[in-house]
């Protein structure tokens, strides 16, 4: 340790250019956004999904333009305006398909042979009245290509798959530009490229300000602690390096920052300004002692040094408990969050320790002596605990009784509209859609042929006919399609475009008939639904956002319909698509929860145990970090807030900080002991050594994460809420409950 002194300067030196080469690679820093990032990893209904998609693409290339005009839509110069629009939009970057009312057409059967039948006349005014009569009577495409009230049209387009970040950018940027050159200002957007490019730049807006206002917060909470302009310099250059360090490395090593970004610089600068708290208040302490700056911080760093790195392997540990999740964002998350605790202990020991000693040590210490308010303060806890120790259980056990309680509450029913940037103008469109139109969520039904048929078969298409019939029958489902919508246009344009015969034909005769017919007018429509030889097809619908555990109810329905009212002899339907995949993740989150933590705490057990080497000890460092856990979940079941796999990251964060303080608080006592000291008096002085920085830390931690509140990402507010919270508790049940259990266990 002490060639780490001598060569502090090269020290400074490596730091310098490594800052530097990071700041240059920021630039190379990339956000991105998929919910497939969600989709639980190998679960066989992703595998079967990922198969079906290879044969019909995916079910979110796709991009909604309602254009309002109020109270009608039925004005000539807005509806040829809008079909221009419409028009115009398949030229556009990455489209392959742009349909709307003005664009389509009713076909109707003649003497003479198929006709085309426009939906809306445009330039006949006389009949707008009546073509509303004929698609409000139709039903066809209310609620997809014109809204009830008749007061908006949609311009639906289909993208090609998996549009990049770019990509997306692009086609949007090409949309805006077509609807300001048509005049169009009130509109709505909705699909997967404007989720893209909205929770991307709400990242970037959040990593920044989160950075920004938690450098303010550390600056503040520092200078208010050492009162020492220079100290609060060294230590916030420290973690800021720290952080600087940790973003650069990701850059590096190209991995992307998704939905879970804002919490990097929140957790680096915290959990680092915890780190210096530490390290820095116990090597002032040895300062006043009369002890060398370098061998001060010699027996700070063996003193306090040791727990910090026990401290920032519980955490890493803590985080990387969410690797067990079935979510790759979540997973993800994990992974580089105990990348960035690491990283900011090292910086921490390295850098600071450098840093602090170079300026004379009058420039470190306070001009005046500390009153005797931290000191009294902590007696005073420490008394409490000695006189009250009997309620303080008592209590205990009722609080956790209560908790335990509490997460029996929680509940999954999670809502997309959940993670959109608040008051931002995609949360108002997708409001929008959800209230006027068939919402976001797609919803895919595949259908397998069995034996012998095919999807053309008369009785396969009265299988999916029946299927589709029981979709409709659920009311958060709209939108349905599939390949015998086809057919059934077709028999309505056998019967003069009525709409009572918006039906498969009766007999199979007739149904042959319409083979070719299909096959020759719309053969792209039929191979949309329908592969090559005829084995699967696919029934197309989107799904309002009323919550998970809602839609899960629902899919439970499907399955138990098909498995009793259809004929699996014939055809098989599976429930598929991005959106089943998203709600299935909440089957997973508890279960990967419960592993994870058990896992956690394993390997927390084993480190406390090779520290302590007590048994009992290791008990007692256990069980007040179980009962904030406890409390994060009861306040989730309490305050009815669903638990997703965002949110679900708390428990990986109060996991993983709050055994911090009791590491710190039981290496002091452990350190007292082994000296010979009494229990009592170890214990006074672990109060007074530890317990201003426990406090102090915890409180820093307490406001850092209340930064989250300001959050425009509802369930970043809601862990900024909870983790507050729950380090708050966690540090009372340290203070008070940790020395009882020593007196009454440790004999």
């Amino acid at each position: 340790m002490y060639k780490l002194f001598a060569v502090k300067k090269t020290i400074l030196l490596i730091f310098g250019a490594l800052s530097v080469l990071a700041a240059l690679s920021l630039e190379d820093l990339k956000f991105s956004f998929d919910f497939s990032q969600f989709f639980p990893e190998g679960d066989p209904d992703l595998v079967f999904y990922n198969d079906f998609i290879e044969e019909f693409g995916t079910d979110d290339n796709f991009l909604l333009i309602a254009v309002e005009n109020n109270p009608t839509v039925f004005e000539q110069d807005f509806l040829e305006r809008f079909d221009a629009l419409s028009k115009e939009a398949r030229k556009l970057s990455f489209v392959t398909e742009s349909q709307s009312l003005t664009t389509l057409f009713y076909p109707l059967k003649t003497s003479f042979g198929y006709t085309k039948l426009p939906i809306i006349h445009l330039q006949d005014t006389t009949k707008y009245t009546s073509d509303l009569n004929k698609i409000t009577k139709d039903n066809l495409y209310v609620n997809a290509l014109i809204d009830e009230k008749a007061s908006s049209l949609v311009l639906a387009l289909e993208t090609e798959n998996k549009l990049d970040y770019e990509q997306s950018i692009i086609l949007l940027t090409e949309v805006r530009a077509l609807l300001k050159k048509y005049d169009f200002k009130n509109h709505h957007l909705l699909g997967r490229v404007y989720f893209y490019e909205a929770i991307v730049a709400m990242q970037k807006h959040e990593v920044i300000v989160s950075s920004i206002a938690s450098i303010l917060l550390i600056f503040i909470v520092l200078f208010l602690i050492y009162r020492r302009i220079l100290i609060v310099l060294i230590a916030l250059f420290s973690i800021t390096i720290a952080l600087l360090l940790f973003l650069g490395l990701l850059s590096v090593l190209e991995i992307e920052l998704n939905a879970m970004a804002a919490f990097y610089p929140i957790l680096m600068l915290i959990v680092g300004t915890s780190d210096v708290i530490h390290i820095v208040d116990d090597y002032l302490n040895k300062l006043k002692t009369g002890l060398t700056k370098e061998n001060a911080l010699m027996s700070a760093l063996k003193e306090v040094g040791t727990s910090t790195l026990l401290t920032s392997a519980t955490t890493a540990i803590g985080f990387a408990s969410l690797l067990t999740s079935k979510s790759s964002s979540i997973s993800d998350f994990g992974m580089n969050a105990a990348l960035g605790v690491l990283t900011a202990f090292i910086t921490v020991v390295f850098l600071t320790s450098a840093l602090i000693l170079l300026p004379k040590k009058e420039h470190l210490l306070p001009k005046k002596e500390a009153t005797t308010g931290w000191p009294k303060l902590l007696a005073r806890i420490n008394d409490f605990t000695k006189k009250t120790h009997r309620p303080i259980l008592y209590f205990s056990l009722l609080f956790t009784l209560a908790c335990m309680y509490g997460t029996t509450k929680i509940d999954t029913n999670y809502q997309i509209k959940e993670s959109l940037p608040t008051n931002s103008p995609i949360a108002t469109d997708f409001k929008y859609f959800q209230e006027n139109y068939s919402g976001f969520r797609p919803l895919e039904v595949a259908v397998m042929t069995q034996g012998n048929s095919r999807i053309s078969d008369f009785n396969v298409i009265q299988q999916i006919e029946l299927m589709e019939q029981q979709l409709k029958s659920e009311s958060p489902i709209r939108n349905i399609q599939s390949v015998s919508t086809l057919y059934k246009a077709l028999n309505k344009a056998h019967n003069l475009n009525k709409t009572e015969f918006f039906s498969l034909p009766n007999d199979a005769k007739t149904f042959e008939k319409y083979k070719d017919d299909i096959k020759n007018m719309a053969g792209k429509q039929y191979a949309k639904f329908v592969n090559e030889n005829e084995t699967k097809s696919r029934i197309r619908a989107r799904v309002l956002d009323v919550g998970t555990d809602t839609l899960n109810l629902l899919y439970k329905r499907f399955d138990k319909f098909a498995a009793a009212q259809t004929d699996s002899t014939q055809v098989k339907f599976k429930l598929t698509g991005s959106g089943v995949l998203l709600d299935k993740n909440s089957f997973y989150i508890q279960e990967s929860l419960v592993t994870g933590l058990l896992a956690g705490l394993l390997m927390v057990a084993l480190i406390m145990a090779l520290l302590f080497k007590n048994f009992k000890l290791l008990l007692i460092s256990l069980l007040p970090n179980l009962v904030p856990l406890l409390f994060a979940g009861a306040l989730l079941g309490y305050l009815n807030i669903p638990l997703e796999s965002t949110i679900s990251v708390v428990f990986a964060i109060v996991f993983g900080i709050a055994v911090d303080d009791t590491i710190h608080f039981l290496g002091r006592y452990k350190l007292c002991r082994d000296k010979g000291l009494h229990k009592e008096i170890a214990l006074e002085i672990t109060f007074a050594e530890t317990g201003r920085a426990l406090i102090i830390t915890t409180l820093t931690l307490f406001f850092g994460f209340l930064i989250l509140l300001f959050s425009a990402h509802a369930p970043s507010v809601t862990i900024g809420l909870l983790v507050s919270v729950t380090l708050l508790t966690a540090l009372v049940l340290d203070l008070l409950l940790l020395p009882v259990l020593i007196r009454a266990w440790l004999k």
